[in-house]
């Protein structure tokens, strides 16, 4: 099948999603003014992927010689660039791994993009970011679900501190919008796919994981969704498998900082393009796009040399740097009623969070801008 032109008419306006928009942010922003004494870290956390494992210098390497359809865009220009990666818990609350489970994040920077940003403030930053967790799927379709869920994901701990009762608690108000929804518009795929990635996620080093886009993406003239995957010898060369979150409170990080100061990794960065609006729904991001209409095309190659990213200085660059997913090449922009929320939402959450943390806000040039040089 060939991969479908992009068309506005993929993406519809989603009814009153101006002011499903304005309410998300009041939610995002109010918990992180909260989150300084209530994290217990002394400082604002973000909303989403709050704690972070660490994060890792790179090169991101486009390749030559690319299919036509594959060859779009940043992806028509082939050399390497460097890139910085972040790992993270998915969710809004700090805390020991088991508690806070192992759906996980992987945000990536990458430099000398030649290309105009979209974001009006960012323009020459020359800076692209993805954003990515460990599932193929999302559990959130539109804005209106996503301003229950921000505020559900706020509370998961005190449903969780209510022990069954509060877990029914939790699944009631995800899929009715805390009673206000009515029964045709109840979110239970959203749950389904919520249950369905909690049970896909393994725990295991992060070296070891692929992470999906949550969303489609502009890709030049088509549609896709994108993967990083490691390399079949990247991943054998893994000594530190298989995490037990019983055994220890930490995990995820403790096997990162060791695996990467013995050697380093790599990674494919491939593309699936959409080729049936059908059975590769953009705004139903709770269906995982089948490879056997479209399979990921590998478009460049991402390696970490070995490195030391142990101690607080790390965590700190973690904490410090920003991404979203709107900071890209026209080419590349996200797709969707979900991606169009994520734009301001992002952008506000991150404005509010530097302010609280003293932070200055402002997009590093290169990776000695983001964490030091190593020996």
């Amino acid at each position: 099948m060939r991969p479908i032109r992009y068309s506005a008419e993929l993406e519809p306006p989603e009814p009153g999603f101006e002011e499903s928009q304005r309410q998300a942010i009041d939610i995002v922003t109010e918990f992180e003014r909260h989150s300084v004494a209530g994290e217990g870290a002394d400082r604002a956390v973000r909303f989403a992927h709050a704690k972070a494992y660490g994060l890792v210098r790179g090169t991101f390497e486009i390749l030559d010689g690319l299919p036509a359809e594959y060859a779009q865009g940043v992806y028509a220009r082939p050399g390497s660039h460097d890139c910085v990666v972040r790992y993270s818990n998915g969710l809004s609350h700090l805390g020991i791994d088991r508690a806070l489970g192992n759906v996980v994040g992987m945000a990536t920077k990458v430099f000398g993009i030649e290309a105009e940003t979209t974001l009006e403030d960012e323009r020459h930053t020359r800076t692209m970011d993805f954003n990515m967790i460990n599932g193929p799927f999302f559990f959130c379709n539109t804005a209106r679900h996503y301003r229950f869920l921000a505020k559900l994901f706020i509370d998961i701990p005190k449903y969780h501190a209510g022990g069954k009762q509060g877990t029914h608690q939790m699944f009631h108000d995800w899929v009715t919008g805390y009673g206000t929804l009515r029964p045709e518009d109840w979110a239970w795929d959203e749950l389904g796919a919520f249950i369905r990635l909690g049970a896909q996620a393994r725990w295991q080093n992060l070296l070891l994981s692929t992470f999906w886009t949550m969303c489609a993406v502009r890709h030049g003239d088509y549609v896709a969704k994108l993967r990083i995957t490691p390399t079949p010898a990247s991943a054998q060369a893994i000594t530190e498998r298989d995490l037990d979150p019983a055994a220890r409170d930490e995990v995820f990080r403790p096997a990162l900082v060791d695996e990467l100061s013995g050697h380093g990794a790599e990674f494919d960065f491939q593309v699936q393009l959409c080729t049936s609006p059908a059975e590769m729904p953009i705004d139903d991001l709770t269906v995982e796009w089948p490879e056997r209409l479209s399979p990921f095309v590998t478009v460049a190659r991402m390696r970490f040399p070995r490195q030391d990213i142990g101690g607080a200085a790390n965590l700190a660059a973690a904490d410090a740097v920003s991404f979203t997913p709107w900071r890209c090449a026209a080419e590349h922009v996200p797709v969707g009623s979900l991606q169009r929320l994520r734009r301001e939402v992002y952008r506000l959450s991150s404005i509010e969070r530097h302010r609280l943390n003293d932070q200055v806000r402002a997009e590093p040039d290169s990776v000695a801008d983001v964490l030091p040089p190593t020996p």
